[in-house]
């Protein structure tokens, strides 16, 4: 008989930012859907974790049935909103509380470069505490507004 070998293949385009890393973060996101009159209600949700292609949600509701989601994310450090355009890929509920992947069809170019230099950063960061490395923290991190890692060193991003 002869075994088969299954290699799984990674399908993400883009380097994932964990948001949540050790404790909850606050970062506010909103979905926005239009009620009756057309007003914008928005929904809170928490940030999981996030890509240039797209992020995971915590809702306390379900997420708002539209083929088309109008999301203005907030991240610390960032002075505006960062608007995207996106669809929801998958949703698990467990006790009314949802799980909801989205996924992004419209984002500016310059947004997608600085989530993924994000996310970039963060996952070298990860390599370095990984090798125990002595300086873990480094001045060019474009990730540090949102690292809540024990190794964060924040005297090297006061402003001089």
């Amino acid at each position: 008989m002869k075994k088969s070998s299954k290699v799984l293949q990674e399908r993400r385009q883009h380097v994932r930012l964990p948001i949540l890393h050790g404790i909850l973060e606050p970062v506010e996101i909103e979905f926005f859907t239009m009620d009756d009159q057309g007003k914008p209600i928005p929904q809170p949700a928490i940030l999981v974790d996030l890509s240039a292609g797209g992020m995971r949600l915590i809702t306390f509701m379900p997420p708002p049935h539209t083929k088309e989601l109008n999301i203005v994310l907030k991240l610390a450090g960032m002075k505006d909103g960062i608007p995207v355009t996106g669809k929801i890929s998958w949703v698990k509920e467990k006790g009314g509380v949802y799980m909801n992947g989205i996924s992004f069809s419209a984002i500016s170019h310059e947004n997608k470069k600085n989530i993924n230099e994000m996310a970039e950063d963060y996952c070298d960061c990860d390599t370095r505490i990984a090798l125990k490395l002595p300086e873990v923290c480094v001045e060019t991190c474009r990730g540090h507004n949102l690292c809540n890692k024990p190794q964060k060193d924040e005297s090297m991003f006061k402003k001089k």
